[in-house]
Formats: structure tokens, C-alpha cells, sequence
């Protein structure tokens, strides 16, 4: 495996977790939203991915070249939660203000996973970037 395919590999991770980190983000900001109605209450988004893999064309074979991280699409998960709040501003005819389904602590475990997962993507580039050299000063002798 050639170095620009580690360098495809560990940059198209980094960029996933980066689309993670941000929904996890999202849902955390509105975690607390408070909404008048079922339907237009904010619902928690969470990113799909899928890997790629790419086959090397060279000599006729079909030896494994590669592979990327592709973000698929995001989508919206969960439900509303309703709370009896007969005083509250956007309160319905029953007294009931809908927030989203939440749970905050899942969502910081998620949030230090994703952190994890692009400091390791950034440390393979960068012991990447010190084997070049390495290779470089090899010549040098």
C-alpha cells in the first residue's frame, strides 16, 4: 500500500468523524428545545457511513488497492418527548410541551469516541509523514 492511499484512507476518517463530531454537536445545542407541536420538535441526526474499497487495476490482478470512509447521508432519529407544562409559553390546548428525545450523556460517550477516533486518524498521518523522512535520510548516506 502506497503512501497516498494511507494518507486517503486516514484523511477520509478524519473528515467522518469531523460530520460526527458536528451532529453530535447539533443534538447536544438542542437538546433542551422546547416545541409547540409533535411534529415540528428537533430531532436527533446521526451520520451514516460506508467503507469504500478500491481494487488495484495493475497486471491484470485485482489486489486490494485502498479504501475510504464515505459519508452516506444523515439522518434524523428519534422521537418527541412530552412534558406537562400548562404554564409554559408554548404550551398546546393540554398543557404539553414536546422536547426532543436526548440523552445528553450518550451523546458526550458518542462525542469522546468520535474525538478518539480523529486524534488516531491524525497520529497515522503523522507517523506517516515521519517514515518519509526517515526514508529520506536513508538516501542522504
Amino acid at each position: 500500500m502506497a503512501f497516498t492511499d494511507i494518507y486517503r484512507i486516514s484523511s477520509s476518517a478524519m473528515t467522518a468523524q469531523t460530520v460526527r463530531l458536528n451532529t453530535i454537536a447539533s443534538n447536544m445545542a438542542n437538546a433542551d428545545a422546547p416545541s409547540a407541536s409533535e411534529d415540528t420538535v428537533y430531532k436527533a441526526r446521526r451520520p451514516v457511513f460506508a467503507s469504500v474499497y478500491q481494487n488495484s487495476q495493475l497486471a491484470g490482478n485485482n489486489a486490494f488497492a485502498g479504501a475510504r470512509v464515505q459519508i452516506m447521508d444523515v439522518v434524523e432519529t428519534g422521537q418527541a418527548v412530552s412534558r406537562y407544562e400548562p404554564n409554559h409559553p408554548m404550551a398546546n390546548n393540554q398543557g404539553y410541551v414536546y422536547y426532543p428525545d436526548i440523552n445528553v450523556v450518550e451523546e458526550m460517550a458518542d462525542m469522546m469516541s468520535a474525538s478518539r477516533g480523529f486524534e488516531t486518524s491524525a497520529e497515522v498521518l503523522s507517523s506517516v509523514k515521519s517514515m518519509q523522512q526517515s526514508l529520506l535520510r536513508l538516501g542522504e548516506v
